[in-house]
């Protein structure tokens, strides 16, 4: 489809925010290569080194618990040890963590999320409160020790923009906390921008035949390891949010111990492949789904060969496993658009909810 086609569908919201993250990227990875940027980084780095904190916990609600997990396996995997928890969890039943010495990583697209903000009511001296908002104005930001904002832009519908910008902040923290936070990450970082404006603009390519591939929907399992369980999670969201379709997302290791009995003809899923620790796992999966009559939508950065008709597969240009995580969520997000257009309705706003959650 060209690029005229393209301009015509982006007068749809969800489609214009989706065109819109190569951009919000860039403005991300333009601030926190300013002074003012590193010198927000730096004070979180140097909190750390003063102060002998008994844990980091990453806390969020709905995507900002997405990226928290995510957050976890790159700090984990920097030899930062932490860990992520949901908010509303760690507020009821939970609380009694924060009662150690504790770096608490609070994450709110909207800075607003009632669980963040009763949180922020009862840290106490213990808890010292690092907020990342794409909300300047917000509570989060106005309470928070140190806020790193995303530069995400107004966002409308379902998460698109500020999931991968939070994505972006979390990598640049965990990079600037390992002391590698330099050129060649950043360089890294604009070859991301690169692929992921050529993957959003060439996605149309194989969506009709992933459409053709899947047919209706009535229900899809998404299946990811390590820090892209955050976008099979945000996947799943977003079909239950954006197109009504009753989507779970699912930790690889975890599928095989019960859920593999739902797969059989008729069965669809979407797995997340990323060359890493865990691909030949993920592999050999993707061909027991399949040899038990169940389709795949594989996402993957390597091109692999399969016989198996129940198998499609989507190439991402990305060969590091956290930014892939980034980069991964676009065949998803195309999809969906494609998918609610061809049921004759706009993907991506909300009927019994809002975009910012204040109750619980």
């Amino acid at each position: 489809m060209g690029y005229e086609n393209d301009k015509i569908e982006i007068m749809n919201k969800f489609l214009a925010e989706i065109y819109e993250q190569p951009a919000a990227l860039q403005r991300t990875l333009d601030f926190y290569s300013t002074t003012e940027g590193e010198r927000l980084l730096k004070i979180v780095k140097d909190v750390v080194g003063e102060n002998s904190f008994e844990q980091i916990i990453f806390v969020g609600m709905g995507s900002s618990f997405f990226t928290s997990n995510a957050a976890m396996v790159l700090f984990n995997q920097l030899q930062i040890p932490s860990f992520a928890t949901n908010a509303s969890e760690l507020l009821h039943y939970n609380y009694a963590l924060l009662e150690k010495r504790t770096l608490l990583i609070c994450y709110s697209q909207s800075g607003e999320s009632f669980e963040i903000t009763e949180l922020l009511k009862r840290c106490t001296p213990t808890v010292y409160c690092v907020g990342i908002t794409n909300e300047p104005d917000s509570t989060l930001a106005n309470n928070a020790k140190v806020v790193l904002l995303t530069k995400a832009g107004k966002e409308e519908m379902t998460s698109t923009k500020t999931y991968v910008s939070t994505l972006l902040v979390s990598y640049i923290l965990g990079m600037y906390l390992a002391g590698t936070w330099n050129d060649e990450k950043k360089n890294k970082i604009g070859k991301l921008i690169d692929n992921f404006s050529a993957t959003v603009n060439f996605c149309k390519t194989w969506v009709d035949d992933a459409l053709s591939f899947f047919g209706e929907l009535p229900a899809l399992q998404i299946i990811a390891r390590g820090a892209v369980y955050a976008t099979a999670q945000q996947s799943a969201l977003m079909f239950k949010e954006a197109v009504k379709v009753a989507a779970s997302g699912n930790l690889g290791g975890e599928f095989r111990h019960g859920p593999m009995e739902m797969v059989k003809e008729g069965f669809k899923s979407i797995m997340f492949i990323p060359r890493g620790k865990t691909f030949a796992q993920n592999i050999k999966m993707a061909e027991d789904i399949a040899g038990f009559g169940g389709k795949v939508l594989l996402i993957a950065n390597e091109k692999i060969n399969f016989s198996s008709p129940n198998i499609m597969q989507v190439y991402i240009n990305e060969q590091d496993e956290y930014l892939f995580a980034i980069q991964s969520i676009i065949p998803v997000q195309i999809f969906i658009d494609s998918y609610a257009k061809q049921r004759g309705f706009e993907a991506g706003s909300f009927s019994r909810g809002a975009k910012v959650t204040v109750t619980e």
